[in-house]
């Protein structure tokens, strides 16, 4: 399982409007069905994204993160009539590889707390470009783009995603 994060060219802002967010998730959903990838948990940020991915086999992540970005980036451009003026990122995304259960909670719980640490909204469940708002508040169609954790999905969720992580959940 492997958190991901990639950040625009410059750190510049890329979301900018609720249009910009729904076609990242749109792109996420067609990847996430196109390479058959198992997405634990996401957040879109205004000038970056995290991913919580679990892929089935070896070279999965490689394909899945490589037509994500470039179909992004493609789409963005056309979408703000900016074809052939640079990169949308600043590189190859960033890939933390998980190796145990104790550590996944906290992963996700950071993943989908991202917005609320940035004071974007009030609780983590209230930010509409992520996972724990999909899973608590969105359609059928837009919960099955998630996959089931590995682990038990704790009763208290909510309570811990929104209470203060402490310095080394941050890290």
């Amino acid at each position: 399982m492997y958190h991901i994060i990639n950040r625009a060219n410059a750190r510049v802002q890329i979301f900018d409007n609720e249009k910009d967010y729904q076609i990242f998730e749109n792109i996420l959903a067609e990847a996430v069905e196109k390479f058959d990838m198992r997405l634990l948990a996401y957040c879109i940020m205004p000038n970056h994204w995290h991913l919580f991915l679990y892929p089935k086999q070896d070279g999965d992540l490689k394909k899945f993160m490589g037509w994500l970005a470039n179909t992004h980036t493609r789409r963005w451009h056309t979408s703000k009539k900016t074809i052939g003026e640079g990169h949308l990122y600043q590189g190859r995304y960033k890939s933390f590889l998980c190796q145990t259960d104790n550590y996944l909670l906290s992963l996700i719980r950071y993943v989908e707390g991202n917005a609320k640490k940035a004071g974007l909204c009030n609780l983590a469940q209230d930010w509409q470009w992520s996972s724990v708002f999909k899973r608590e508040k969105g359609t059928d169609n837009q919960k099955a783009v998630l996959f089931e954790w590995p682990i038990d999905y704790p009763k208290d969720y909510l309570l811990l995603l929104n209470a203060k992580q402490n310095a080394s959940e941050e890290d």
